[in-house]
């Protein structure tokens, strides 16, 4: 017997049909002699119907009733899906987060976890119950509700397997695993059996939308076997997000290609190459919230650096005009922009001992004529910013270049 924490998201449980499948998976878990915690989120839409909700009263709503209207959706779903339980002869029992109770700290629609307390669901799992949880949601020291931001129902059920000690945190999705790359993209994109957390996490940070990058941290940094299924089809594996000693070093050099369209580049031209310059550009960046990716520094003429980064293509415009404010300040020439960009990247653990990766992702962009504006590695990824119209090209022609249709 196994203890498993299964968790489903807002596709998998956005109809009373599909909630009703949901407890179908559960019962036959239960019959194989497994206890089970299931976390789930609000049903699909829910979320952004309540936001909406929030702006109608307030246009910059309050974090702290944010927080309470927001915890709302989930409390739906796990009574719902308790029913369904029931309903089939499982004893069940639902707990918000408050409940169970997952301590936060208190930075309200975003808030990170402190500690769990296991005791009432182990208590339930001793009495043969399945324990149904909200994800997404926890209470801070001072007893208010708070919510972990977009995604944290996935944190929510890694830090439940953490602190249960579970023997494996299965993540339900609207796809049946991690794949080389999008099969919407790429036709012969193909599921991977196993994949290193090293991995995960770089391609959860470049693009890909199958984990949040803050539940696959969690799950690496204490030891959590996940695992990526289909809520929405019977059968199959799924893909197993192993330990780097789990793997073949040996293994391709590429394991996936991720892409990101929530890119824009930023160029501040004609500054003084002296130091110091760069804080004063990004520092002013930092302290606007604006998160900042890729960087280049290039030398100019007489004695003048160009400096270009990229930023989420939300924040383009006030970027722009945050850079604008402070050119002279700085004693640049120029503050302009292009937000029809996009990043490209490719992953493998591989790649630490395979050469000439680079070399090839570079041939294989160019020879089809496709430009790179800037260029950042890791041990284990490379990636390049490109044109936005050439991202499914360069998707394609890097899948097949790197043979990751092959298995």
């Amino acid at each position: 017997m196994a203890l498993i924490v299964q968790k489903y998201g807002g596709t998998s449980v956005g109809s009373p049909e599909r909630i009703k499948n949901v407890a179908r998976r559960v019962a036959k878990a239960r019959a194989q002699g497994h206890d089970v915690v299931v976390v789930v989120s609000a049903m699909s839409g829910e979320t952004n119907r309540l936001v909406a909700l929030a702006h109608e009263m307030q246009e910059f709503p309050d974090p702290r009733e944010l927080d309470v209207i927001l915890a709302t959706g989930e409390q739906v779903t796990i009574g719902l899906l308790s029913m369904a339980l029931k309903d089939i002869g499982l004893p069940a029992k639902s707990y918000t987060g408050w409940q169970v109770a997952l301590t936060t700290d208190s930075a309200h629609t975003k808030a990170r976890i402190d500690h769990i307390n296991d005791a009432k669901m182990r208590d339930d799992l001793a009495q043969g119950r399945v324990v149904v949880v909200a994800g997404f949601q926890g209470v801070d020291r001072q007893g208010d509700i708070t919510t972990l931001g977009r995604g944290g129902s996935d944190t929510s059920a890694v830090a439940l397997a953490a602190a249960l000690q579970a023997d494996e945190c299965q993540i339900y999705t609207d796809v049946d695993g991690v794949y080389t790359t999008d099969p919407r993209v790429v036709p012969e994109a193909r599921r991977l059996d196993t994949i290193t957390f090293e991995e995960m996490l770089e391609l959860a940070s470049l693009g890909s939308k199958v984990l949040q990058i803050r539940s696959v941290e969690f799950a690496g940094k204490y030891k959590v076997r996940l695992r990526v299924l289909s809520s929405l089809t019977d059968g199959g594996d799924g893909t197993l997000i192993t330990f780097e000693e789990d793997n073949n070093m040996e293994q391709a050099a590429v394991s996936g290609i991720a892409f990101d369209k929530n890119q824009a580049r930023i160029n501040v031209r004609g500054v003084p190459d002296k130091p110091g310059i760069a804080y004063q550009i990004l520092g002013a960046v930092a302290n606007a919230n604006i998160e900042v990716d890729m960087i280049i520094q290039n030398v100019g003429a007489e004695g003048t650096t160009d400096f270009s980064f990229t930023v989420p293509r939300g924040d383009y415009q006030h970027t722009l005009k945050l850079l604008q404010e402070v050119q002279k300040n700085i004693g640049a020439a120029s503050v302009d922009g292009d937000d029809t960009v996009c990043k490209v990247s490719i992953v493998g653990l591989g790649m630490r001992s395979h050469v000439g990766v680079a070399s090839t992702m570079f041939r294989t962009l160019a020879e089809e004529g496709i430009n790179i504006q800037m260029i950042s590695t890791s041990e284990i990824k490379v990636s390049v910013l490109i044109d936005e119209k050439y991202l499914e090209l360069a998707t394609r022609i890097l899948h097949k270049a790197f043979e990751l249709d092959k298995a």
